[in-house]
């Protein structure tokens, strides 16, 4: 997936939120294969496993059986058809996630190659905050920030000043 570029800054960005909210020594499960965040996220302390590669959208033994304080979403959710479902399941009680918002110039974006590097969902913030409310989430913290790319044009202008990424920390609502 990286092959030519690599996201040095939603990278950076990625783990220095990750740095504010969840302490090293707390076990994360990060949703996907192993990535290189993932790895960058072990090479700065952290103890992460990964699911398998599994349909997250029908199989939650990942998330169900995880012993993990800690599950990571990064650039997950928007592939899969219905998030609410895993998300419901996840046992554990902190929650760190980021997704790209959807542009208002620009068509979601689908892999011709590969089926699973498709986006069904380009959230708005404000969906994706409701969706995490829905399956029993309290958002503690958020930031957004944008994607410019050395491009010229219209829509890499927009780029410039539009927020393309969203983040969260959240916490599992105490059960009533």
């Amino acid at each position: 997936m990286y092959e030519n570029t690599f996201p040095n800054k939603r990278f950076k960005k990625t783990l220095r939120f990750l740095q504010k909210h969840v302490s090293t020594t707390e076990k994360i499960l990060d949703l996907g294969v192993p990535n290189p965040l993932s790895k960058l996220m072990q090479e700065q302390g952290y103890e992460v496993s990964n699911t398998k590669g599994e349909d997250l959208d029908k199989n939650f033994s990942s998330v169900q059986h995880s012993d993990a304080s800690v599950v990571t979403a990064f650039e997950i959710f928007e592939h899969l058809l219905a998030p609410l479902n895993v998300l419901s399941e996840i046992k554990s009680d902190k929650l760190v996630a980021s997704i790209p918002l959807r542009l208002w110039f620009s068509k979601a974006y689908q892999s011709k190659t590969d089926p699973w590097d498709r986006h069904y969902h380009e959230f708005e913030d404000w969906q994706f905050n409701w969706l995490l409310e829905k399956s029993g989430w309290e958002i503690q913290d958020s930031m957004k920030w944008t994607h410019p790319v050395k491009k010229i044009g219209i829509r890499p202008l927009f780029r410039t000043f539009t927020p393309r990424y969203y983040m969260v920390y959240a916490t599992r609502k105490a059960s009533k």
